[in-house]
């Protein structure tokens, strides 16, 4: 993708910070270049790939940056292949993906930070969250009745919890960033009715009856309280540190593509380069030749 067309896309999918948006009027699932196609997609997938996998072994080396690719959706807009495809190239000793189902009891007995905080991705790693702490103002406000197995001290303001920890969630991500851990927010923005065709594909194919859940039926109920949910959301915690980028999910070559050089542009960033070693270490070097060489097999 050359720079110029890299700038528009960045600009077209970033949510500009302090900016209210609304995901109905603003951003299109349904977006994609006339041009693209299943082939040259893959094609500048494979090439993507493989700049990743240069990338990475640069931030490994280095070891001074790690970098967190935060991936929310709704149901079905295509998380885990996104995930797969991208993400194929990398070596796993660099690489860690994190999926956040509902919070266990020993989950429910910390903050509601605490089980990604620990899942965090050290320095030289990628880390991946399939869903993340961000289900605490998006699933926990749709279903308010989560809130109560939070227990949460009884001096919290309810009216204002969501403002409350939209503020921590920015200033954890000011955290990390501040820290060497860069934040790249990613969600996969898929139509209503793309998600309808794409939940019948499940019940239709007996290959994909077990991504299939009743669960899909019920929440796919409360799609207007979720839309309304993620605005506020992505609005509040786009930040200059931590920006949301809003990724067309209605045609899945596209949408890895995106997300491909959404994490290719944000490595090229840090200026990542093999460490350089001294004087005193190259001369150890020249020693350590010599005398490998100098064995008899």
């Amino acid at each position: 993708m050359k720079k110029g067309e890299e700038q528009k896309l960045l600009k077209k999918i970033q949510v500009p910070p302090g900016k209210k948006i609304s995901l109905n009027k603003d951003y299109d699932p349904s977006y994609r270049p006339e041009s693209l196609n299943k082939v040259n997609a893959r094609e500048m997938l494979s090439d993507g790939i493989v700049e990743l996998a240069e990338l990475q072994d640069k931030l490994y080396a280095q070891d001074i940056y790690g970098l967190l690719v935060i991936i929310q959706a709704m149901d079905a807009a295509g998380k885990d292949g996104t995930i797969k495809h991208v993400m194929s190239g990398l070596n796993p000793q660099g690489c860690q993906v994190t999926s956040f189902k509902p919070p266990s009891d020993e989950e429910l007995d910390h903050d509601y930070l605490w089980r990604c905080s620990k899942a965090l991705p050290e320095k030289g790693r990628i880390g991946i969250f399939n869903r993340s702490y961000y289900e605490e103002v998006l699933i926990a406000r749709v279903h308010p009745e989560l809130i109560v197995r939070q227990k949460l001290p009884p001096t919290t303001n309810l009216k204002n919890l969501w403002k409350q920890r939209f503020e921590q969630i920015n200033n954890f991500e000011k955290y990390l960033v501040e820290n060497g851990i860069i934040v790249l927010k990613i969600f996969l923005h898929v139509s209503k009715e793309e998600q309808l065709k794409r939940f019948l594909e499940r019940i239709d194919k007996p290959e994909k009856n077990w991504k299939f859940a009743m669960s899909d039926v019920s929440e796919r109920e409360h799609w207007k309280q979720y839309i309304q949910a993620y605005d506020e959301a992505l609005s509040a915690t786009s930040t200059t540190w931590a920006p949301w980028h809003i990724v067309p999910a209605d045609y899945k070559p596209f949408t890895r593509l995106v997300v491909a050089h959404l994490v290719g542009n944000t490595l090229r960033g840090l200026d990542l380069a093999y460490p350089t070693v001294d004087k005193a270490r190259k001369l150890k070097l020249q020693e350590a030749r010599k005398i490998l060489e100098a064995e008899n097999f």
